[in-house]
């Protein structure tokens, strides 16, 4: 046998030898890439058996005490309003007030030259002194012609004659103090004040005009601004509950922002219309407000919110609980396990951001607020409470109450 066979029979061994550690590391490899596809399947499969829980917020259901309030639209006007004119002819010599500026009543504002008025009232005086002298004269002489005729020295003709002067005198000093007042009154329209307190406007005239009783246009115009008036319609199927609150007592009306999400003043219902506006179906109102802090302005167009009965002890809940479903209205619910449940319910009324619920909901329930959308009955969810709700509710009715 030659070397080269020699050599090729020892080697062969070594051959086998590694090709059998090739396969078994093959096939080690093969198994433990089995065990771990095995086991990331069963983690897979585990994690989706795991229940995902849908995140949403709830309330509790309470009972509290619930404010029934009707809508409307509104203008605010002055509650009262007048445009000065002169009651005398003259010159404007003063204007005593800046346009614009409060006023209050009996404040003077314009002065018109009163030399003329003060003229006519002197000599009123003077020509009553005189006809006063004249009346004094007139009874000596008629005591002493009373004298002379009971000593038959004075006929009984002469006695009549100075008895009527007497009397004619005294007629005369009456018609005297009457042009007395009369200039009085004159002199005191030439000096024109405020008739109540309010907010004057823009002013007409300057010093040096010249204005007469007769003029059409004024001087200037004043509004009362405390109190004010806001006129404001409301639907007429709101009237019998309306009358019948302002019957029992006064009715609180609050003046909005034209959004509705301001409360700028709060008055009380001052008047309701003698009739209902059929071209609309509306009644008109009007209402009081202090308006102490000027908030509301002739002409702010407002919306305005009116307390017509409070709901005692009822099941209250945010008017998000509230869904709308095919068959009416609903409410998803937390129960045991977290899970939810929807159950049919009733409203009465909504309005505030809170609705009254008849039927479908106890106290104590859990009622989803928020996180509606991705969930169906028997949902698990991750629920958190929410702020509590109750205090902005019962505030608002303690209000109401209040007033």
């Amino acid at each position: 046998m030659t070397s080269s066979t020699q050599k090729s029979s020892r080697r062969w061994p070594i051959y086998l030898a590694i090709a059998v550690v090739a396969a078994a590391g093959y096939g080690g490899w093969r198994h433990y890439s089995a065990q771990v596809a095995a086991q990331q399947a069963a983690d897979a499969a585990k994690a989706n058996s795991a229940v995902v829980k849908i995140p949403v917020t709830y309330t509790n259901v309470t009972k509290a005490d619930y404010a029934v309030h009707t809508y409307g639209l509104g203008t605010v006007s002055p509650f009262k309003t007048v445009t000065l004119r002169s009651r005398v002819d003259g010159e404007i010599t003063r204007v005593l007030f800046k346009q614009g500026e409060m006023v209050k009543q009996g404040d003077p504002l314009v002065e018109i030259d009163k030399r003329p008025y003060q003229a006519a009232l002197d000599q009123a005086v003077a020509k009553k002194a005189q006809d006063e002298a004249t009346l004094k004269n007139d009874k000596l002489n008629l005591q002493r012609f009373q004298n002379l005729a009971t000593q038959s020295f004075a006929s009984k003709q002469d006695l009549d004659n100075q008895q009527a002067l007497v009397d004619q005198a005294t007629a005369q000093i009456q018609g005297d103090q009457a042009a007395i007042d009369n200039a009085q009154t004159n002199l005191s329209y030439t000096t024109i004040a405020a008739p109540f307190s309010g907010r004057t406007g823009f002013r007409l005239i300057d010093p040096g005009n010249i204005v007469h009783a007769s003029d059409a246009n004024g001087i200037v115009t004043i509004a009362q601004l405390q109190p004010i008036a806001v006129q404001f319609t409301e639907p007429q199927d709101s009237l019998p509950a309306i009358s019948k609150a302002h019957d029992a007592g006064e009715v609180s009306v609050d003046a909005l922002s034209s959004d509705g999400q301001t409360t700028l003043s709060r008055g009380r219902l001052a008047v309701i219309d003698n009739s209902v506006n059929q071209a609309t179906g509306t009644i008109s109102l009007k209402a009081r407000f202090d308006n102490k802090d000027n908030a509301l302005w002739p002409g702010l167009s407002v919306t305005t919110r009116m307390h017509v009965d409070t709901l005692k002890q009822v099941i209250v809940v945010p008017e998000d609980v509230v869904q709308h479903g095919p068959n009416g209205l609903f409410a998803y619910v937390i129960g045991d396990g977290d899970k939810v449940s929807a159950k049919p319910i009733k409203v009465s009324l909504s309005g505030d951001g809170y609705s009254v619920v008849t039927d479908g909901l106890a106290v104590g329930d859990k009622a989803v607020v928020e996180g509606q959308s991705r969930l169906q009955p028997g949902s698990v969810v991750e629920a958190t409470l929410m702020a509590p709700s109750d205090d902005k509710l019962a505030a608002q009715t303690n209000a109401q109450e209040a007033n």
